[in-house]
């Protein structure tokens, strides 16, 4: 006989904090699924991993447009995007260690600049 009564909180609805988290520094895509996911339950956990993660992508495409100045936004653009994905792979590393530890040198200001969300 077939189980049909499941107690995951997927079959729900609802993700785990942790899960939104980690999606949400999974690409572009995967911060708007993380925003969706946890806008009924706004869970403390999954806001401060998506400010993070927000704030890196703003912060990429900068560098994006700084890449377009020939020679030395080139430059900038190369060292500026090691040093982005340096902090890229923190911040996922703190979501999947379910630590609120904002991201090196910028997180502090991440959570500022994203107080609204």
């Amino acid at each position: 006989m077939e189980n049909t009564n499941t107690n995951t909180n997927e079959a729900k609805g609802t993700f785990d904090p942790k899960t939104i988290a980690i999606i949400a520094y999974l690409t572009i895509i995967g911060l708007v699924v993380a925003f969706v996911l946890n806008n009924d339950k706004k869970d403390k956990f999954a806001t401060f991993h998506i400010k993070q993660s927000l704030g890196l992508v703003i912060i990429s495409l900068g560098l994006f447009i700084i890449g377009m100045i020939p020679i030395l936004g080139w430059i900038l653009s190369f060292l500026g995007s090691i040093f982005l994905l340096y902090l890229w792979i923190m911040g996922l590393i703190n979501a999947i260690n379910n630590k609120t530890k904002p991201v090196p040198f910028l997180g502090d200001h991440f959570e500022k600049w994203f107080d609204t969300i």
